[in-house]
């Protein structure tokens, strides 16, 4: 075994949250460690969301009123700090006679909106309808327009990432977390990397590995207590064509869901599905039905059909979620630290998260570890730290 080295914290996991942390420990003195499974950060759920950094405004319908304050607050941040990797683009909400939500409630919801700091809405006169990239006419009552924000989720991950390693973090990626013996004072962890099996000490463990969040657990002795909880598929297609104006923010006439129609990379995303998922988290797809019904919400609404043999491709992601009574579209979408303080005091989990609130989350969680570690000098403020490009 190689020589011991010892760490204040260290991340199991480098999507966005594991980043986002790494970066928040680095930034408030502390030496850390990261390890990812994968060969690039970002590589499983953290590439494969809707590409928004938003509010969240679907989140208003389930008294959300917090995690949408949050979410919009670091928008304002991100663009702010990146805003080469987070630039605002117009939402279009078009509202018909047969859908759910008329205009007097989708009008309610974007004042609310605003005034959580979504920055402001009007309405489409009815003499530009026809321009709106041939989205259907016929018993259109209204088209509203707001803001929020698109990013490239896997490189702006990255930033994140090079933003921890430009403070300090040491980063392992193509590494196997094996095990971990937790205690009063602090974990030992094992793993592999290149091959080598490795043992390090570290103050405080993070798990931040996203859908095996309890997978990590089960790796961990003394065992600690779990979250029950549900893997949401999310899936996408992306199909050829073009948006002029925006990103389509749709109400799915199959089961009154949200769902997006959004320029990306030179042709149409759509998305996005919830369907529970079983199973390995890297075996994850989108299914017929999903694709199916992407499909039909786009040609429901847009006058330029779409064939399944023309979609360019399609991606997967899951959402981990806490297991409730309620329907999926209605459960928390707030993200979980959880700490099993009677066996694991110096274990932390997280469950569930949004990539717009990455940054507090990261906050989030410095505090409440701060006070099992040693005092250390902060090195720079995260709400304030430019990311690199």
């Amino acid at each position: 075994m190689p020589v011991t080295m010892e760490y204040d914290v260290t991340v199991i996991g480098a999507g966005i949250h594991g980043a986002g942390v790494a970066q928040a420990a680095t930034a408030a003195g502390y030496k850390t460690l990261v390890l990812e499974q994968y060969l690039q950060a970002g590589s499983a759920t953290s590439s494969r969301s809707s590409k928004l950094i938003h509010g969240g405004l679907r989140y208003l319908e389930t008294a959300q009123f917090g995690l949408v304050w949050e979410c919009l607050t670091e928008r304002r941040r991100l663009l702010r700090n990146a805003p080469d990797l987070v630039q605002l683009v117009p939402f279009l909400i078009p509202v018909y006679k047969h859908t759910h939500r008329g205009p007097i409630t989708i009008a309610l919801g974007l004042m609310l909106y605003t005034i959580l700091g979504g920055g402001g809405f009007k309405r489409i006169p009815k003499s530009q309808w026809g321009e709106l990239d041939g989205v259907m006419s016929e018993g259109l009552k209204a088209v509203f327009q707001y803001y929020d924000a698109q990013t490239d989720d896997q490189v702006l991950t990255q930033a994140v990432l090079q933003s921890a390693q430009q403070l300090g973090a040491e980063v392992k990626l193509g590494c196997e977390f094996h095990s971990a013996q937790a205690g009063v004072n602090g974990c030992e962890v094992e793993f592999q990397h290149d091959g080598v099996s490795q043992k390090i000490n570290t103050g405080v463990l993070i798990n931040a590995a996203g859908p095996w969040v309890n997978r990590a657990l089960e790796k961990i002795d003394p065992l600690p207590r779990r979250l029950d909880i549900d893997l949401v598929q999310g899936s996408h297609i992306l199909i050829p064509g073009t948006l002029e104006h925006g990103v389509y923010y749709l109400e799915a006439p199959q089961d009154h869901r949200a769902v997006l129609v959004m320029p990306w990379d030179d042709a149409i995303l759509i998305g996005t599905t919830e369907t529970r998922y079983q199973g390995d988290p890297a075996d994850v797809i989108p299914i017929e039905s999903e694709i199916d019904y992407l499909l039909e919400v786009y040609n429901y609404y847009f006058s330029a059909a779409v064939t399944e043999s023309q979609i360019i491709s399609s991606f997967a992601g899951l959402r981990v979620l806490k297991r409730e009574h309620s329907r999926i579209f209605h459960r928390s979408r707030e993200t979980i630290l959880h700490i099993d303080k009677k066996n694991c005091p110096r274990v932390l989990s997280i469950y569930g998260g949004k990539l717009s609130s990455y940054r507090a989350t990261g906050a989030k969680v410095i505090r409440q570890i701060a006070h099992l570690l040693p005092e250390r000098t902060r090195k720079a403020d995260t709400r304030t730290l430019p990311l690199p490009t």
